[in-house]
């Protein structure tokens, strides 16, 4: 066994990629797609699969490569899941070993191949850390493609430069007909250069998880291209609970922020206060904005007023 051929390869979004880095790493082999030119170079590669996941074009590409490809009649076969299909029958009967993912698999698939092997899917829990106790919290969530590096950097300098211990917990917020994809892999790898072990990716949490760590850490952390404006809920959501925000600000920025009465500015920040009794009175300064100025009840009397008359011109 040279490598392992899957289909999707994002450990984050998909359990049976998950799986496969999982395994190939205990194997010492390297993961591919399917369709990556490198499985050419395979001999005996394993190719695990769940068919159900295919896109039909992908399916009929599939169908195609296993009629050409270089390993044809000597790749062993891990299926996850089972639907008779044609695609799935011509695997079963192309491949050297064929292991089934459970027991019902294996009884379903012993009338096409009575030397199927009955296997299972261990553990896939990839980053078994606990959360250590530190002096100083950051939460941070958001769109992977607004993450700004340099103002993480900046962040990551104050929080050095405190002499406390700290670590950040990294979720993110998706968008409709947006995935985890390879760009939030990407950042959270960028930050995880930054951060080094200090850094915990939580994947996408609820509106309830989110509120509990706005709650319980010491700051929350948005960065944005140019600076924060008054539609960015993320920021707005966090000073509505009272929490200390570490943002970047320019002139586009709600008047009512202001560094180091309600929020703080990463590129204005000397230091990060860390004292209790400084970060309370910030941290209500900030409920008091979220709840007032850019707060729903103020958004309500601008919809409910005339406004002002239309220029006939």
């Amino acid at each position: 066994m040279d490598a392992i051929l899957g289909y999707h390869l994002n450990p984050l979004t998909c359990g049976v990629a998950k799986f496969n880095l999982t395994l190939a790493r205990r194997l010492g082999v390297p993961v591919h797609s399917a369709f990556d030119p490198a499985a050419a170079r395979c001999a005996r590669p394993l190719l695990s699969l769940k068919l159900s996941e295919f896109r039909p074009a992908d399916a009929e590409a599939l169908r195609r490569l296993l009629a050409a490809a270089p390993w044809r009649g000597s790749y062993a076969l891990f299926l996850h899941d089972w639907g008779g299909t044609d695609l799935e029958r011509a695997l079963l009967a192309g491949a050297r070993t064929v292991y089934a993912a459970n027991a019902e698999m294996a009884a379903q698939l012993r009338a096409l191949r009575p030397d199927v092997v009955e296997a299972w899917c261990p553990s896939t829990v990839l980053e078994p850390r606990r959360f250590a106790p530190r002096d100083l919290t950051v939460f941070s969530f958001g769109m992977a493609h607004k993450v700004r590096a340099d103002h993480y950097g900046r962040l990551h300098a104050l929080l050095e430069a405190t002499g406390r211990s700290y670590c950040l917990y990294l979720s993110t917020a998706l968008h409709e007909d947006t995935t985890l994809d390879g760009s939030f892999s990407a950042a959270f790898e960028e930050l995880a250069g930054i951060f080094g072990p200090h850094v915990y990716f939580l994947g996408y949490l609820s509106d309830t998880a989110v509120h509990n760590y706005l709650l319980d850490t010491t700051f929350f952390a948005a960065f944005f291209d140019r600076g924060v404006r008054a539609n960015n809920t993320t920021v707005n959501a966090a000073m509505q609970v009272g929490s200390v925000v570490v943002t970047n600000l320019d002139r586009w920025s709600p008047p009512a922020y202001a560094h180091g009465e309600n929020l703080l500015d990463v590129a204005r920040c000397a230091a990060l206060p860390t004292d209790p009794a400084v970060l309370g009175p910030i941290g209500e300064r900030a409920r008091a904005i979220a709840t007032g100025a850019v707060g729903w009840d103020a958004l309500l009397r601008i919809l409910a007023a005339p406004g002002p008359p239309r220029d006939p011109a």
